[in-house]
C-alpha cells in the first residue's frame, strides 16, 4: 500500500512539473508574440521608413509602390509615424508597417480623384500600429503624409465589430459608413478584439483639405 502510494505521489509530482513547465513555455510565447515582436517589427519599420525618406531626399522621383509610398499620422493613436507599403500579407504587415489592399478590392491611393484608401495593419504583436484603433471618434484627424503632399481626412464613422469576411467595407464608395456617393475616403481595418482575429474593426475617414510639403516639412496644424 506505501509503494502504491508512493507510485501515485510521484505521478502526481511529474504532473505537476510538466503543468508548470507548459505554463512557463505558455508564458515565454505570449511575451514573445505581443512584446518581441513589436521590438523586431519597430526596428524593421525604421529601418524600411528612413530608406523611404532618404529616397524622398535624393530627389524627384517616380512613386514607389514597392518601398513604401508614404506614413500614417494618426494622432489619436498615439501610434507615431506609420510607414504605408503595398499589400496586406503578412510578409509585408509583420515588418511593423501598414499595407494598402490590392485584394479582394483594389485601393485607391491619395492622390486619385476619388475612391476609397484601405488600409490594415495589426492591432497586436509585430508593431500593433493600430493597436488603439478604438480611440479614434469623429471628427479625429488621420493624415497622410507623401513625398509633396500632405493629406487631411478626419474620422466620420467607425464599426467596432463586422465579419474578416465583409469586404464591402473597402467599397470605392463605402455605403455601409453612410456614403452613398463617390467622394475621397481612408479606411482603416484590423482585428478585433483584442488579442483575436475574429472579427474586424473599421475606422472610415473623408478627406478634408490636402497641403502641399514645403522645404522644412512642416506638419499640418492637425500634427503640431
Amino acid at each position: 500500500m506505501a509503494r502504491a502510494r508512493s507510485r501515485i505521489a510521484g505521478v502526481i509530482s511529474v504532473f505537476g512539473e510538466l503543468l508548470i513547465t507548459a505554463g512557463v513555455l505558455m508564458g515565454l510565447f505570449v511575451v514573445y508574440s505581443l512584446w518581441w515582436t513589436n521590438v523586431l517589427a519597430d526596428r524593421e519599420a525604421d529601418k524600411q521608413g528612413s530608406q523611404v525618406r532618404d529616397k524622398w531626399a535624393s530627389g524627384p522621383g517616380a512613386l514607389d509602390t514597392k518601398d513604401g509610398i508614404g506614413f500614417l499620422h494618426v494622432p489619436a493613436m498615439k501610434n507615431g509615424e506609420v510607414l504605408v507599403k503595398q499589400g496586406t500579407d503578412p510578409k509585408t504587415l509583420n515588418n511593423g508597417v501598414a499595407g494598402y489592399y490590392t485584394d479582394p478590392i483594389k485601393s485607391a491611393l491619395p492622390a486619385d480623384k476619388q475612391g476609397n484608401f484601405t488600409l490594415a495593419a495589426h492591432r497586436d504583436g509585430h508593431g500593433a500600429k493600430f493597436h488603439n484603433i478604438h480611440k479614434l471618434k469623429n471628427g479625429d484627424a488621420i493624415v497622410f503624409e507623401t513625398k509633396d503632399t500632405w493629406y487631411v481626412y478626419k474620422v466620420y464613422k467607425s464599426l467596432p465589430e463586422t465579419s474578416k469576411y465583409n469586404v464591402r467595407v473597402l467599397d470605392p464608395v463605402p455605403k455601409e459608413s453612410g456614403r452613398t456617393k463617390p467622394g475621397r475616403f481612408i479606411t482603416l481595418t484590423t482585428c478585433t478584439p483584442v488579442y483575436t482575429s475574429d472579427y474586424r474593426y473599421i475606422v472610415w475617414g473623408e478627406l478634408e483639405r490636402t497641403e502641399k510639403v514645403d522645404q522644412d516639412r512642416t506638419p499640418p496644424a492637425e500634427l503640431r
